[in-house]
């Protein structure tokens, strides 16, 4: 192998947690959408930040890549070791390491989940709210800038993170931010490594802020006649300026993939799911207002779900939609993608989506965190056949040319990873080369999560 010397020092740094057993590259090799298969040479399974430096710093005097992994659950390859060397795995570093209830934060290692963290503090009233469907790292939600379906309320990961530690490319080791809410002081390095996925530097801390439980929560679903009096509805919900906890667009193709997937009974029309957090009395006007304003797009068919175990089930639902896709075309594979648009141009961008798709004889599954904009399209393919893969990809990028067009972007969750670093330079245009320059900087040798975000030079 080409990183030998650089696998023996690791071995010698790490013993058993140094792993190159076929089982464990496999593992760390495969990916849940459409990329190719790709090994890392070994897979290193560090317990400190201190650990991640020494890493590094072999890794760095071999010129040998190091790509962080996590939970595996990014869509577009951002794990996946494009040129061999080592499969940073961080799912030893997953420790709560500090709540500090009174200034409502808490700080934690990459490699703890998001429903790790909600689970140990239960006890404390508080929660931390982003809820992207998997149940991704801490450290992958912020190296991707994941949000999820409570984001049109709490934000994104770029809002919720106040501090970071990391491991740069040399292996030195830096902080970010601090507890206080806001700062002046110096360029935001916290904010240039979340979303840099792991190209940047290697995130082995986060302080993340913390929200209290709602006094009370209640959910519901109701059905529209078509896509567009949906998200219309979703449109003036928003400029109305209901404070929505989730409003997720579910349309007919995936309802008929929740029916066959979880029994869910639903009627194949485009639905609404939403759900509502405050106190008793704001939860029931909130709901009565959007009621009133469904209404008059035609919904009808409402549902309440205001038990927690009620609510927990639809959720549920929602969050499967993935393997509800599958089962819309057993044996196929999916190619999921996501875009980000304008709220105003929401409807328009959806309609001509599913229009596009059934012109080019494609099965597409609408989902979407509509109350930002953002929205998910399933193709299911048969990633086997050259000629299908190829009409899927067309449709793909005929997405990503839509939103730009729209005045939005190309993902608004998944990422770049390798998927879309073709659409790089069409969204950003001369900033792309700052970009560059920043990644140079930052690791001139080349060696963190290469083949990720940046497109090849002669890529436009």
């Amino acid at each position: 192998m080409p990183h030998d010397t650089a696998i023996a020092e690791l071995k010698s740094l790490l013993g058993d947690r140094l792993v190159s057993s076929q089982a464990d590259r496999d593992l760390h090799g495969q990916n849940e959408s459409y990329h190719p298969t790709l090994l890392p040479d070994a897979v290193a399974y560090p317990e400190t930040t201190q650990e991640v430096s020494e890493i590094v710093k072999i890794c760095a005097a071999h010129d040998c890549p190091v790509t962080p992994y996590g939970a595996a659950s990014s869509l577009e390859g951002q794990h996946l070791a494009t040129k061999g060397g080592i499969s940073l795995d961080t799912s030893r570093m997953n420790k709560l390491l500090n709540v500090n209830d009174e200034d409502l934060n808490v700080v934690v290692q990459p490699g703890l989940t998001r429903i790790e963290l909600n689970e140990e503090l239960r006890a404390t009233g508080l929660f931390f709210p982003l809820d992207p469907g998997a149940n991704a790292s801490l450290g992958g939600m912020a190296a991707t800038r994941a949000s999820g379906t409570t984001a049109v309320r709490y934000g994104t990961m770029a809002d919720s993170v106040l501090a970071l530690e990391a491991v740069m490319a040399d292996g030195t080791i830096i902080r970010t931010g601090s507890q206080a809410r806001k700062s002046s002081t110096g360029y935001d390095l916290t904010h240039l490594l979340i979303g840099s996925e792991g190209t940047l530097g290697i995130i082995t801390e986060l302080t993340l802020k913390l929200q209290g439980i709602p006094e009370a929560a209640s959910a519901a679903t109701c059905r529209f006649e078509s896509v567009e009096e949906a998200v219309n509805c979703v449109i003036l919900t928003i400029q109305s300026g209901l404070p929505m906890a989730r409003i997720e667009l579910i349309d007919e193709l995936m309802v008929r993939g929740f029916n066959v997937y979880s029994d869910a009974g639903l009627p194949e029309k485009p639905h609404l799911f939403v759900e509502f957090h405050g106190t008793p009395s704001a939860v029931a006007e909130q709901a009565a207002l959007f009621g009133e304003i469904a209404e008059d797009f035609g919904a009808t068919g409402f549902e309440h779900a205001e038990k927690t175990e009620d609510r927990n089930k639809l959720w549920t639902m929602r969050h499967n939609a993935h393997h509800a896709n599958k089962a819309l075309a057993p044996g196929k594979g999916i190619i999921s993608t996501d875009v980000c648009v304008p709220i105003s141009k929401l409807a328009e961008a959806i309609v001509e989506a599913q229009d596009k798709a059934r012109d080019m004889g494609l099965s597409c599954a609408i989902v979407g965190h509509v109350g930002d904009g953002n929205y998910h399209c399933g193709l299911n393919v048969d990633t086997s056949d050259a000629e299908e893969m190829k009409t899927a990809k067309a449709f793909v990028g005929i997405l990503n040319d839509s939103a730009l067009r729209l005045g939005g972007t190309v993902s608004g969750e998944h990422g770049i990873g390798m998927g879309k670093t073709a659409y790089m330079h069409a969204e950003h245009g001369p900033a792309l080369a700052y970009m560059r320059a920043i990644k140079t900087a930052l690791d001139p040798k080349g060696i963190l999560n290469p083949g990720k975000i940046l497109p090849a030079t002669n890529q436009h």
